[in-house]
């Protein structure tokens, strides 16, 4: 018999739901601390924009190719097993930043954790589709990505403040000791997963499941919106610390770093966007949050510092809200291969941080914030367009529990 699914109010609710905070806030601190320190990078490695943003790029690229053996890896070992383990190598990895001497060595240790984070966002949305009771879904999926957005803030804003007053080493060094006692509460709170099958597939059913996603009608499109919003929101904070740091804004490291505060809004309008999302439906918000990223963006183009800091906290609340929404679509639609279909989902996305975000560097030297906004802003509106097209795909009727195919066939 097969156990039940975790319920609101239940013991294991709450220890899952603090776990998969945690790993969010963990991953995407690690991932994103760098982002404030690119100008520092640029002056300390003597490098250009577009060069300092591989210490970003390199990370999510390297996530991006790791995401479907990670879930493949997942199936034959286990979810708890991976994330768990993940985690702690990640902030091993994280404590070695601070002695690296030369650019490539920087650039190796980041390019390494892109590879271990990547165990993580491969199953975390697999494992709580499997493990949570339908009507605490939405709510787990929305808190999950609420931690990303407190991650992500807490990561830039720690190790840039920290990075002005003390240097970038003890800055990184301290952040990382912060992800090793993460890790360390994951391993003893997360719940061992009771709905999941061991299955160890080969790579011709894996395959053939990741094809699966694109025999759907709705999939490719999620999965194009997840490239377009990344790399557009990805790019548009890569270079914010740049412009704030010219006239006529003359802001400090630290006062840039403080500006990643927004991230709340975040993960805020995340968890309020799941709940809204099974009220309304996905496609009646799912534009209306791209939308709404995109409106933040235009709104930065303005010389004034409170004008700017508006425009990112709306980006930041639409594209959170908007990526929520899209990963817990992503989960419930994918008949076939849950987790190859997420996994596909966040190899778009990160591959979306890594060639948008690059190339918003060499606009950025090209053409300042004109040339940012000219990235940015034009993935914005093609995942617009995306969302809009999402509307009117139909709906599939979702069984109780969507069919796999046996590892053989």
């Amino acid at each position: 018999m097969t156990p039940p699914a975790i319920r609101r109010g239940t013991p294991a609710f709450l220890r899952a739901n603090i776990a998969f905070f945690l790993s969010a806030f963990s991953v995407f601190a690690s991932l994103y601390s760098v982002q404030p320190l690119l100008p520092m990078f640029a002056q300390y490695w003597v490098r250009d924009a577009g060069t300092a943003s591989l210490a970003l790029s390199a990370t999510t690229a390297t996530m991006a190719v790791a995401l479907i053996p990670a879930s493949l890896l997942a199936d034959r070992l286990g979810r708890h097993r991976l994330i768990v383990g993940a985690l702690l190598i990640t902030a091993i990895l994280g404590m070695l930043l601070p002695f690296t001497q030369v650019w490539w060595q920087l650039i190796t240790l980041r390019t390494l954790m892109g590879l271990t984070l990547a165990g993580i966002p491969a199953v975390a949305m697999v494992y709580l589709s499997e493990e949570m009771a339908p009507e605490a879904l939405g709510y787990s999926m929305g808190l999950y990505i609420g931690g990303t957005a407190i991650g992500g803030m807490a990561g830039r804003v720690i190790s840039g403040i920290l990075s002005d007053f003390l240097g970038w080493r003890l800055g990184t060094g301290i952040l990382a000791g912060l992800i090793l006692a993460a890790a360390i509460a994951v391993a003893i709170l997360l719940p061992k997963p009771r709905q999941f099958v061991r299955d160890p597939i080969g790579l011709a059913t894996l395959w053939r499941r990741c094809r699966a996603s694109f025999d759907d009608a709705a999939l490719p499109w999620l999965f194009a919106s997840a490239f377009l919003l990344m790399g557009g929101f990805v790019t548009l904070y890569n270079y914010a610390g740049f412009r704030l740091a010219l006239p006529p804004f003359l802001l400090s490291h630290s006062a840039i770093a403080a500006i990643f505060l927004v991230y709340l809004l975040g993960s805020v309008s995340s968890t309020w966007a799941g709940g809204l999302s099974q009220r309304l439906g996905r496609r009646r918000v799912f534009w209306a949050l791209v939308a709404l990223m995109g409106a933040g963006m235009a709104v930065t183009m303005f010389d004034n510092t409170i004008i700017v800091i508006l425009g990112l906290a709306i980006a930041t609340m639409g594209f959170f809200a908007a990526h929520g929404v899209a990963s817990a679509w992503v989960t419930r639609r994918a008949r076939i291969g849950k987790a190859q279909a997420s996994a596909i989902y966040l190899v778009a996305y990160y591959l979306g941080a890594s060639i948008l975000g690059t190339l918003g560097g060499y606009a950025w030297t090209a053409w300042a914030w004109s040339g940012v906004m000219l990235v940015s802003g034009g993935a914005a509106l093609l995942a617009l367009l995306v969302a809009i097209r999402l509307a009117f795909v139909p709906a599939l009727p979702m069984p109780e529990h969507p069919p796999e195919p046996p590892a053989g066939a």
